[in-house]
C-alpha cells in the first residue's frame, strides 16, 4: 500500500492515465478473448478494439489534470486538446487506414490465388488492419477513462 501511495504522490496525473491504459488494453483483451473464442496476447498492446486505450488514456489524463490542476489551468487547457486530437484521429484518419488495409488485403489475396508469381514478395504480405477506432470504441474508452479519473485517490 506505501508504495503505491508512493507512486500517487509522484505523478497523479501520470499513474492515472497508465492506469487508463492499461485497464483498457486488458478489458480489450478480455472481450476479444470472448468474441473471437480464443486468447490473443497481441490484443494486450495492439491498436483497435474495445475500448479505445487511446481514449482511456487520455480521458484518464484529463479528469486526472482538472482534479489536481483545476479547470481553469493552462495545462488542463493543453490536456483537453490533445484529448479532443487524439480521439478524432482514433476515428478518422486511423480508422481509415485500417479499412484500406482490409481492401488491399483482400487485393493482394485474390491476386496472389489467381497465380501472380511473378510477386512473390507479395505472398507474406498483410497490413495491419485493427489501427484505428469506431465511434463506440472512442465513447467507450472515454467513459471508462473519465471514470478511472474520477476514482482514483488523489492523496
Amino acid at each position: 500500500m506505501q508504495y503505491w501511495e508512493m507512486l500517487l504522490r509522484w505523478n497523479f496525473i501520470l499513474i492515472s492515465a497508465l492506469v487508463g491504459w492499461l485497464v483498457a488494453q486488458v478489458l480489450k483483451t478480455l472481450i476479444n478473448c470472448i468474441l473471437a473464442r480464443h486468447f490473443s496476447i497481441e490484443r494486450m498492446w495492439g491498436d483497435g478494439g474495445m475500448p479505445s486505450a487511446h481514449s482511456a488514456t487520455v480521458c484518464a489524463m484529463l479528469v486526472a489534470t482538472g482534479r489536481m490542476e483545476g479547470t481553469s489551468s493552462a495545462i488542463f487547457a493543453i490536456a483537453f486538446v490533445v484529448a479532443i486530437i487524439t480521439m478524432h484521429d482514433a476515428m478518422g484518419v486511423r480508422r481509415e487506414t485500417g479499412e484500406q488495409a482490409k481492401i488491399l488485403n483482400r487485393m493482394i489475396s485474390e491476386w496472389m490465388d489467381m497465380g501472380a508469381q511473378s510477386a512473390p514478395f507479395l505472398a507474406d504480405k498483410k497490413l495491419k488492419e485493427m489501427v484505428g477506432h469506431t465511434p463506440i470504441e472512442v465513447i467507450s474508452g472515454a467513459a471508462l477513462g473519465t471514470l478511472i479519473g474520477f476514482v482514483m485517490p488523489m492523496l
